[in-house]
């Protein structure tokens, strides 16, 4: 009985280890970063490029925010991305899952990342200069992979607020939050990657909102679930509005401004009404409350 026993816990356990071990099983692991990270077979330099840059943010806005999060980085494929991710999010987008604390980037170019680039020809010269210049990788191709690269510490950005439980108020100012982050990094520590960061941003804005079902801010705090999932390029277009804004609070503010923007929201638990908002912001950083005075004007049509 006692060896019977003793057969039964020793399988138990290694189901138990099986278990545990089978969800990054089939990726590969790359070892002293700070965060946990793995990748898709065949990416390992992709990997090891944006995981150093990774440790460059983390250790940033640790210095900053006096807050150190628990993150696991992900760079997936096609088929890894479908396995591994449960929010639906369309191959590219980079997002970061809080519940499992998984942080997801593409790990290859795709269409999602193609369809927010118009046809060059269509581009002022000037622009498509522009474009040429910044986007274009070493195999002569234009891609928005650079861009798209950098949205990996906005998602990190997340993180941070999401761990620290700070009340965020309204999801867009969740975003709007993180891309002042991103921005104050890339423009404090790689500032050569400015025009990766805030060229594509302008490009889509400048393309104004025709085809776009959504535009307020009220529109994607009642539908961001369904904006993203089922207006991707819509989502896009939001996401562009914050980082075009959080370059101009930075630029007005100074680099310290997601810090007291942190501040300020670590000590308001309580949501507030759109008018209380409106009043905190004012308060808090005024730049910050221009830009939901001023979203529907500032909206090319």
């Amino acid at each position: 009985m006692q060896k019977f026993l003793l057969l039964v816990l020793v399988a138990t356990l290694i189901i138990h280890n099986k278990v545990k071990a089978q969800p990054f099983d089939k990726l590969v692991k790359l070892q002293a970063h700070s965060a946990t990270v793995y990748h898709s077979s065949g990416y390992e330099q992709r990997a090891v490029s944006i995981a150093e840059r990774m440790d460059k943010a983390i250790a940033y806005y640790i210095e900053l925010l006096s807050f150190s999060p628990v993150v696991t980085l992900l760079i997936l494929d096609t088929a890894d991305w479908k396995k591994y991710t449960t929010s639906g999010a369309v191959y590219g987008m980079p997002h970061f899952d809080e519940k499992r604390r998984l942080l997801f980037v593409a790990a290859s170019d795709n269409p999602f990342w193609k369809s927010f680039l118009p046809p060059l020809e269509k581009l002022p010269s000037a622009l498509r200069n522009q474009v040429e210049s910044v986007y274009k990788k070493e195999d002569s191709l234009i891609s928005m992979e650079a861009f798209f690269d950098l949205l990996a510490l906005h998602e990190l950005g997340h993180a941070f607020h999401m761990q620290a439980g700070l009340t965020m108020q309204r999801k867009w100012l969740g975003e709007l939050f993180v891309n002042i982050l991103l921005h104050s990094y890339i423009a404090g520590k790689e500032p050569a990657s400015l025009p990766a960061l805030t060229l594509f941003p302008k490009m889509v804005i400048g393309n104004g909102v025709g085809g776009f079902k959504y535009t307020r801010l009220a529109d994607i705090e009642e539908r961001y679930d369904e904006i993203g999932r089922d207006y991707p390029n819509n989502y896009g277009w939001y996401q562009c509005r914050w980082h075009s804004a959080a370059a101009i609070i930075y630029d007005t503010a100074g680099k310290l401004v997601g810090k007291r923007i942190w501040e300020a929201l670590s000590s308001q638990k309580e949501r507030l009404s759109d008018e209380q908002l409106l009043v905190f912001l004012a308060t808090a950083e005024q730049a910050v409350a221009a830009m939901v005075t001023d979203w529907d004007r500032d909206i090319i049509r």
